[in-house]
């Protein structure tokens, strides 16, 4: 038994990389176009403005105008996005401090992403409200759009 557990351990020993080459593998490579083209300083972060949507003063009842004021905030979303503003954005979970959802808008300050929050008609019509904090995060999560668009069929309605 002692026998086969130490072949055991000789055949891990020996199927394992080298730890040069585990070290090699792990270091990344530094791509300055992408650093470039996501905004990235030498840290591989850049600036970001996080939105809170929270439930507003103003619940617009079931209907038509409800349902188009919804359409209109996924097609701003969409828009912003396309545009290279919003990172990213999504819902909360029920919450009973009511927050609602988020966006991450990369932009250089507060002030431009209040300008763009105005422009999304949840925020217009009063079912929301939005709260700003300026946030320093990865330039990676630029990709997240470009990758998000990969993972939704071309015949998604």
């Amino acid at each position: 038994m002692k026998t086969l557990i130490l072949a055991g351990l000789s055949f891990l020993i020996l199927a394992a990389p080298s730890a040069s080459a585990q070290e090699a593998a792990a270091k990344p490579v530094y791509d300055a176009a992408l650093a470039q083209r996501l905004g990235a300083d030498k840290n591989g972060m850049r600036q970001y403005v996080l939105v809170i949507l929270k439930t507003g003063p103003k619940r617009v009842p079931e209907g038509k105008e409800r349902d188009d004021m919804f359409a209109g905030h996924f097609a701003n979303m969409e828009r912003l996005s396309n545009e290279g503003k919003l990172a990213l954005a999504g819902p909360f979970g029920k919450d009973p401090d009511g927050w609602r959802g988020l966006f991450v808008f990369a932009v250089a300050d507060v002030e431009e992403a209040k300008r763009l929050t105005q422009t999304d008609p949840v925020i217009v019509k009063g079912e929301m409200v939005a709260e700003y904090h300026a946030w320093y995060g990865s330039a990676a999560l630029m990709m997240v759009p470009e990758t998000h668009r990969k993972l939704m069929p071309a015949d998604k309605p």
